[in-house]
């Protein structure tokens, strides 16, 4: 039996590879190399080695005198054992080698997730499996695994796969997800937990929209955004689509990460743990993007047909219309219902414009219930174009490292925020004089001998009236309130130095409040505007 056979044509060579190649027959598995390469030095090579056993040194030799003729080659299949003695002896660094996967059946298994890019089942009690929806996505899977293992770096709890697989024509990632329980699954079968997914998601999308991802290591929404306003320049009046165009292009760039797919199937509880899965739409951006999706996934997608939320998720739209609601409430920090609903219009332009296209691209407008879908949403588009003339805004919250240097960040922040509630100078003057003698005391005297981080949160208070700022440091325990006020009566020979910036803060704000909790201190102010 031959160890080499081979075909050509005029854009590859191919080469299969079997049993035992050694010093016994190297000289006959070169020359039929050489029979099938000659006078297509050129053309690149894909070795297939599924059926290859055994490689010895002499074995190898052969294939480094086929890489001298052929600079491209391919080596695919390769079984455990062999490709390790190609990496020892450094041909993984002159060609591209591929493992040979072992092959998972799906059949039966339960879904627990289903995004854009591929499904995941659960195979085994211990793991669960992606099945790309790309036959040929072994380069999205390596995308995958790379842009988890920076999440994973930089803070954000998520699953990295452990194992490359063969699922039917496709290929899947696995990972070890040990009794795992997607947040859909929980709402769906325990509605009573409906709250607690609501702040566990909440939190988890601030951790990540507050993640800073070093430049260029991930791709940018605004570019993706601004593609999907390119192709709908066909299907909306100009004057609407130039309008959508310069609100897009208006977002400032941010290099804070998104998720890109955030919704109640790519969290899962796992021991009590909640982990992110589905990484490979992770990108950054402004939250606004992240905003689109996730009310595309809740509402956007079920607007024309509600039962495609409950097939999708597995809850209902009444059930995932609050569940959008509660969490776009807490995410913002407000229950101001203008507010609200001014922000989410703002996702929504983004969300229609990403749907309208998707629809297109599926041939939505070649069936009835596509082109009224697309009717449906190019109307609320429209009509939020109308009365929207920017995409942008403030987040609620800034986490920064608890420095002095910080300080102008902070001030800077606050300021924006006062200036969507249409804060007077005065007010506002007073309140920023508030927040820089708070943070200095913390960036100083929170954490001594030690680095730390602080987070402040501006929300609108009692109906949009007031506006409450909170402080939250992991710091030793420190209540300012038990501090006694200064006597400022006494004369400058007779006062002690220190002690003006808490009374300051506590006689130009309305109220000041602190509590110690789950090991935080919680300082709150709160100043009528």
């Amino acid at each position: 039996m031959n160890v080499v056979r081979g075909e050509r044509n005029d854009h590859q060579i191919n080469l299969f590879l079997c049993g035992r190649i050694d010093s016994t027959n190297a000289a006959e598995a070169d020359a039929e190399i050489k029979s099938i390469t000659e006078g297509a030095e050129k053309l690149p090579v894909l070795i297939d080695a599924e059926k290859l056993e055994y490689i010895s040194s002499a074995g190898l030799r052969v294939l480094l005198r086929l890489r001298k003729t052929n600079e491209k080659i391919h080596i695919i299949n390769v079984n455990p054992e062999i490709y390790e003695i190609f990496d020892m002896t450094g041909f993984t660094q002159m060609m591209t080698i591929d493992r040979a996967y072992r092959t998972v059946s799906i059949e039966g298994c339960e879904v627990i997730g289903r995004g854009a890019n591929g499904t995941i089942y659960r195979i085994d009690h211990d793991n669960v499996v992606k099945v790309y929806n790309n036959a040929d996505a072994l380069e999205e899977i390596q995308h995958e695994r790379e842009v988890a293992r920076l999440a994973l770096i930089l803070g954000i709890p998520t699953a990295i796969s452990y194992d490359v697989v063969r699922v039917g024509d496709s290929y899947g990632s696995v990972f070890e997800l040990l009794d795992a329980k997607s947040f859909s699954k929980i709402i769906a079968t325990e509605p009573e937990r409906l709250d607690w997914c609501v702040e566990e998601y909440v939190d988890m999308l601030k951790k990540i929209h507050g993640t800073l991802v070093p430049e260029g290591d991930l791709p940018d929404m605004k570019g993706t955004a601004l593609g999907w306003v390119h192709f709908m320049k066909d299907y909306l009046p100009a004057e609407a689509w130039q309008k959508l165009w310069d609100m897009v292009d208006e977002i400032p760039h941010d290099d804070h990460m998104l998720h890109g797919d955030y919704h109640t199937k790519n969290l899962e509880l796992v021991n009590d743990e909640v982990i992110l899965i589905d990484m490979d739409t992770l990108a950054v951006g402004h939250p606004v993007f992240e905003l689109a999706s996730m009310f595309n996934a809740f509402i956007g997608y079920s607007e024309y047909d509600h039962n495609t939320v409950k097939e999708f998720q597995g809850f209902d739209f009444e059930t995932a219309t609050d569940f959008w609601n509660k969490v776009l409430r807490s995410y913002l920090g407000t229950d101001d219902e203008n507010a609200v609903r001014q922000i989410e219009d703002k996702a929504r332009i983004i969300g229609y414009t990403r749907m309208i296209r998707r629809s297109i691209r599926r041939k939505g407008l070649e069936t009835e219930d596509g082109r009224a879908e697309i009717d449906l949403w190019t109307g609320e588009l429209l009509e939020l174009l109308d009365r929207t003339d920017s995409l942008f805004f403030a987040s609620s919250e800034i986490l920064v490292d608890a420095e002095v240097g910080n300080l102008q960040k902070i001030i800077g922040f606050v300021e924006s925020k006062l200036d969507e509630y249409d804060c007077t100078v005065k007010t506002a003057m007073r309140i920023c004089v508030a927040v820089e003698e708070i943070f200095t005391n913390i960036a100083k005297y929170a954490y001594p001998g030690e680095e730390g981080v602080a987070l402040i949160r501006v929300e609108a208070a009692d109906g949009g009236k007031a506006v409450k700022i909170t402080f939250t440091d992991r710091g030793h325990p420190y209540d300012p309130l038990t501090v006694k006020d200064p006597d400022v009566t006494l004369s400058a020979e007779d006062r002690a130095i220190g002690g003006l910036g808490l009374f300051m803060v506590k006689k130009t704000m309305d109220s000041i409040e602190y509590e110690y909790k789950d090991g935080k201190n919680i300082l709150t102010i709160t100043k009528e505007l």
